[in-house]
């Protein structure tokens, strides 16, 4: 055998070592085992904080609530901006990364009292109490800059901002650790159990005071006690966005109407946030880059189901005080209580809470007394007379009276229950995963179809799958065969984005990370026997895709940079870029203090701005179109009518593609239940001891007449509006959203519920999700828009990609530089990323347009096959078995 071969062989051996031994490290450190997060097995004794709890979640379910969805960023900002100016009494927030400089409205020229800074210090002068949490990020691996955040809201003793939790020793130091107590073994002698315990629980996440890795990914905004904002959406640069998703934001003739200011236009495929400090080291230029377009969505709250959000954040925040802020000399700071408390809560001598407070929730944080009279509930998946779907199985009229989880019935309103991912290290209380159990009983007694859409996709069918612990995949596996064995007609759809993370060039070498998340989710999905779709097929059913499909968006736009900018350049002697990055300061778009509202500038450049607006107020533009994604839209115009004032070869290079990022965490049951929060489907998200996560579970009573497979069938209002509203946006079903007229939908609950065109020519196409007519043109959209992308502009991933070889002629060759990063001399790419590759199209714009103009919203098929040839992720990533879990 060669030295190679010998080495590779004895590389396996080692990685299997490591995995093995990381294993049990992991389960000593946890002190317990999260293998039951799936069908038939317990939760035990450690998992103390619920009585008789549906999913075991610290909450029951609660009634006579209301939930408001919002999808897309554009309408929920501005909801939370009123609900924000109407408060009175408190503001409460938990957000992974909120930036203070993010505008609720838009443009910001015209509305520069929402930026949100402004508007909580405002709220503060009027007498109201703003509590604030923040993920205290790793500065080392995230540029986030939670530092700043704080300093920069808590201008106003009624301002208090906590940033947990804190980070020691350093990334750098851990992997230098690791990596040197490692080459003091050799391969087969190794035994991860010496190594020093602290390095280990520092890697997981558990050292004390030392929370490596884990992060606080909540998104939530309380207002008053009364109204609550939560799902996908942090308030933060990027997220803002519009039905449409434009990708092109210039605006030769007026820069004022810019709409994403700053940072906040970003495309991390290109340049991720980076030194976000400085704002105006932002390295996209607007005429030739085009932006990530955010598919996301969030709900709104009404009823009791907030005084469980409340008691979530209490418990957070007073957990948080008493670790870390109880010790400073500043009166902003100090344990908040609860007045009214709800009647389920979990408490270690098994009585009901009567308070919360600072000793009651660090008492949740100790082992159970085996001494003492509570005895856990063992919950079983799925679980007995208080099944989720037990309504659904007896026929949806029952669903006209409310249901607690306990077998009684109330009146009206919705059924609203929220779980939690949270542990010690998260919120001072033993582990709890019921979203995760949420997911797989839901899934478990689906009746008819699922709809996933989630930022990632990592699950496991069997053990075997270590490191991914979350046993989703197999509830999704087990239905599929179930449906199979007894001829039912049973899908689901998943959509989620084709990069999950944010890497250009999947061959570099800063990829990896991103490589070995989607090497995780292909596994998960449909490689190797173990996968979702492998399982299946072992199992006698003869083609999953009958059962279960993936998908992805993707969307285009042309960056309006013609003529009509050249012409203002060369009258006002300024480049667009200096006076849009001069606007952006004057709308105080930075970290840096300057503008507020003010010319902080001083001399020549100051007068940029000015004098560029003077010039192109004199210009005539003849495209009229500062972007052209509603041509994608319902109603949208063509884009072969779209006119370019400018050549043809400018306008080649005008059109710009990208994956649209979904970034939602939901699951829609049957059009009758929903889950929404900010859970990702990983196990990061699900297995409760790494991120903390909260969601919601939806029932709304309200029957609405519909279709399944062709039959009459009575869906949840609010959970196939939501369906549906999401369906046809993916399809191109919905006219494009315009920003600055307001509807229902931009309200917060309170206001106004949900603006839904039932009965409408769009809305019929995409009722029955099971129907042979929806499944076509849902399937033959996605079909259609693959075709076109994969033509006009090359992206990756894609199926006719199966190697590294395939990747450098398709992708690499064309939009990667040859050049090695020192080299001083920088050979540019054949072609800018994301945009069309130009030898596809010997009959010039025009065919292109014709291409284009066969796009209908922004589905795209999965591509499954990419990389299917090669282990993708492994080439070069060093010691990835002692940083795997960090990727799942």
């Amino acid at each position: 055998m060669s030295f190679f071969a010998n080495a590779k062989s004895a590389l396996h051996d080692f990685t299997t070592d490591i995995k093995k031994e990381v294993g049990i490290i992991e389960n000593a450190i946890e002190e317990e085992r999260h293998s039951h997060t799936h069908l038939g097995e317990e939760c035990h004794s450690l998992h103390i904080h619920h009585q008789n709890n549906r999913f075991h979640s610290f909450a029951p379910p609660r009634t006579g609530n209301d939930a408001k969805w919002f999808v897309d960023g554009c309408g929920y900002f501005w909801a939370v901006s009123i609900a924000i100016e109407e408060a009175r009494e408190s503001i409460w927030i938990l957000d992974w990364w909120l930036s203070p400089e993010l505008y609720l409205r838009r443009p910001p020229s015209q509305n520069e009292d929402y930026r949100i800074d402004r508007m909580l210090l405002a709220a503060a002068k009027r007498g109201v109490k703003v509590n604030v949490i923040v993920y205290k990020e790793v500065a080392a691996v995230l540029t986030l800059c939670s530092e700043h955040t704080k300093h920069a809201l808590e201008l106003h003793p009624n301002i208090a901002v906590f940033r947990h939790p804190d980070h020691t020793p350093s990334g750098q130091v851990l992997e230098s650790e690791i990596i040197s107590s490692i080459k003091n073994f050799s391969f087969k002698s190794l035994k991860l159990a010496d190594i020093p315990s602290d390095t280990f629980k520092a890697l997981y996440g558990v050292n004390n005071d030392v929370i490596l890795y884990w992060a606080h990914h909540e998104k939530l905004c309380l207002i008053d006690g009364n109204i609550a904002f939560m799902g996908g959406l942090d308030l933060c640069f990027g997220r803002w966005d519009t039905n449409s998703h434009p990708a092109a934001d210039a605006h030769p003739t007026d820069v004022s109407q810019a709409v994403f200011p700053g940072q906040d236009f970003n495309n991390a495929r290109v340049y991720d946030f980076e030194d976000v400090t400085n704002w105006e080291n932002n390295k996209l230029d607007r005429t030739k880059n085009g932006r990530m377009g955010w598919s996301d969505l969030s709900i709104c709250l009404r009823g009791p189901v907030v005084e469980d959000l409340r008691a979530h954040f209490v418990q957070r925040w007073n957990f948080i005080y008493g670790e870390k802020y109880d010790v400073r000399k500043d009166e902003r700071y100090h344990n908040l209580t609860l007045d009214n408390i709800p009647d389920g809560y979990y408490h270690p001598d098994g009585k009901n809470v009567h308070h919360l407070s600072r000793d009651i929730t660090n008492r949740d944080a100790e082992d159970p007394d085996p001494q003492s009279n509570y005895h856990p509930h063992r919950f079983h998946l799925p679980g007995g007379s208080g099944s989720i779907f037990d309504r659904v199985r007896t026929g949806f009229s029952d669903m006209s009276r409310e249901y607690n989880g306990y077998g009684e019935q109330h009146p009206s309103g919705m059924s609203i229950q929220l779980v939690r991912s949270c542990t010690r290290w998260s919120h001072g209380v033993s582990t709890e995963h019921s979203i995760a159990n949420a997911y797989i009983e839901i899934i478990h007694n689906s009746q008819h179809f699922i709809y996933i859409e989630n930022q990632f996709f990592i699950t496991a069918t069997d053990d075997i799958q270590h490191p991914v612990r979350n046993k989703i995949g197999a509830a999704i596996a087990e239905r599929i065969m179930r449906a199979y064995e007894n001829g039912e007609k049973w899908k689901m759809i998943v959509c989620m984005p084709a990069v999950p993370a944010f890497a250009g060039d999947l061959h570099a070498e800063d990829s990896l990370g991103t490589r070995a998340i989607m090497e995780y989710q292909y596994a998960g999905v449909c490689r190797g026997a173990h996968s979702i779709m492998g399982a299946v097929q072992k199992a006698g059913v003869p083609n999953a895709k009958e059962y279960i499909r993936f998908y992805n968006l993707r969307n285009y736009d042309r960056i309006n940079a013609g003529s009509a900018m050249s012409q203002a350049e060369q009258a006002s002697g300024v480049n667009y870029e200096s006076a849009r990055r001069e606007h952006d300061d004057l709308v105080g778009a930075g970290y840096d203090g300057r503008g507020e509202g003010t010319r902080a500038m001083q001399g020549q450049e100051a007068q940029s701005y000015d004098k560029y607006q003077q010039a192109g107020a004199q210009v005539s533009d003849g495209s009229k179109y500062d972007s052209v994604a509603e041509c994608y839209m319902d109603d949208g115009p063509s884009i072969k009518d779209i006119p370019w004032s400018g050549s043809e070869e400018d306008e080649f290079n005008a059109f710009v593609s990208e994956e649209l990022y979904i970034h939602s965490k939901i699951l829609i049951a049957d059009d009758r239940v929903v889950i929404c929060g900010s859970a990702n489907l990983n196990d990061r998200s699900q297995i409760g001891y790494h991120d903390s996560e909260i969601a919601v579970i939806i029932e709304d009573p309200t029957p609405i007449d519909s279709m399944m497979n062709h039959q009459p069938y009575q869906a949840s209002k609010f959970a196939a509006s939501l369906r549906r509203q999401l369906f046809r946006k993916h399809l191109g079903l919905l006219p494009h959203q315009d920003f600055t007229k307001p509807d229902a939908n931009f309200m917060p609950l309170n206001k106004d519920p949900n603006a839904y065109d039932w009965g409408s020519p769009a809305d019929m196409l995409v009722r029955d999700p099971l129907s042979r007519e929806f499944t076509n043109l849902w399937n033959g959209t996605a079909q259609v828009n693959t075709e076109v992308f994969s033509k006009a502009f090359h992206c990756v991933p894609a199926d006719n990609v199966r190697d590294w070889k395939q990747y450098e002629s398709f992708f690499q060759d064309l939009f990667v530089s040859p050049s090695k990063k020192d080299d001083k001399v920088q050979i540019p790419p054949k072609y800018e990323y994301g945009h069309v590759v130009k030898e596809e199209f010997p009959g010039g714009v025009r065919e292109l347009k014709e291409w284009l103009d066969r796009v209908r919203g922004t589905l795209v098929d999965m591509p499954l096959l990419f990389m299917d040839g090669v282990d993708f992720a492994e080439e070069g990533l060093k010691l990835n078995a002692l940083t795997d879990a960090v990727y799942t």
